[in-house]
């Protein structure tokens, strides 16, 4: 009879975590960071406006987003914020390429799509397409991200950097690029507390919500959550933009950029988010 009843109550509570599952919904804010090297040319702008520069990027690369979730449908957008006020000096403008603002980013983890609404070079595109399934490691390593127990999980792949070599012993001569892959490694930390897929951006499939994710260059941290907020929630998807592919959207992307380095007589560096740098507006 007693294990009856016991093997009646872990029914009981496995069904319980189950039907939570399925109703849960919250909202997550987080902050991200961006790590830069940026060479610049003292023989062109002095100390004090390489610290300006490097500030304002700094400050460009700190943002906040919002993940409204449920079990299966996400947004992620960045939290609008009211700009700083012109004093008549700011003459330096930053433009990261390739990270789009206002924007949002919609995923539909039953139906294994995504919605990816970005501006780049003054266009808002709407890139509709299947989410990629990424491979990852489950590690034993734990930590806490605020009241939450978060595991360690990795995850890499390979991508494309571009730099320049001599072709002649002369480094008055002509340059050419050269190709070469590096591999990335993805560090993300997940809660099974809350037991649903998904995450900031891009990332999702491990089992409870992504808190933290840091791929080399940028960091998305979890600050707070809010679950089943008494106002729920409204979760609509991106509908303002020019439909694409996400290998459409990567090709025009990359005939822009070859672009912009002919018309800087090919001076920039291509792999990652590229930054555009300029003086007197």
């Amino acid at each position: 009879m007693k294990i009856l009843i016991s093997l009646s109550m872990v029914a009981v509570f496995f069904f319980a975590e189950v039907i939570q599952a399925q109703n849960i919904k919250g909202i997550a804010t987080y902050k991200t960071q961006r790590k830069f090297d940026v060479q610049m040319d003292s023989t062109q702008m002095d100390d004090a406006m390489q610290a300006q520069i490097k500030a304002m990027m700094r400050k460009q690369f700190e943002k906040e987003y919002t993940l409204e979730f449920t079990k299966d449908e996400s947004l992620y957008k960045e939290v609008e914020k009211l700009g700083a006020p012109n004093t008549g000096n700011s003459f330096v403008q930053v433009e990261i390429v390739g990270e789009g603002g206002n924007g949002a980013y919609y995923k539909n983890l039953a139906d294994n799509k995504f919605i990816n609404q970005t501006e780049s070079f003054s266009r808002v595109f709407l890139i509709n397409d299947t989410i990629s399934k990424r491979e990852w490691k489950l590690g034993k390593e734990t930590k806490n991200i605020g009241n939450y127990t978060c595991f360690k999980a990795t995850s890499t792949y390979e991508r494309t950097v571009y730099g320049f070599m001599n072709v002649n012993d002369d480094a008055d001569k002509e340059t050419t690029e050269e190709e070469k892959m590096e591999t990335v490694t993805i560090t993300a930390w997940y809660t099974p507390q809350i037991p649903v897929k998904n995450g900031p951006s891009i990332y999702d499939g491990l089992p409870g919500l992504i808190l933290e994710v840091n791929d080399g260059q940028q960091t998305m941290l979890c600050s707070k959550v809010v679950l089943n907020p008494e106002k729920g929630i409204q979760i609509k998807k991106p509908k303002e933009g020019q439909k694409v592919t996400q290998v459409k959207y990567d090709q025009l992307m990359e005939k822009k950029m070859k672009e912009m380095e002919e018309q800087f007589h090919g001076d920039g560096r291509r792999g990652g988010d590229q930054i555009e740098i300029r003086i007197g507006g």
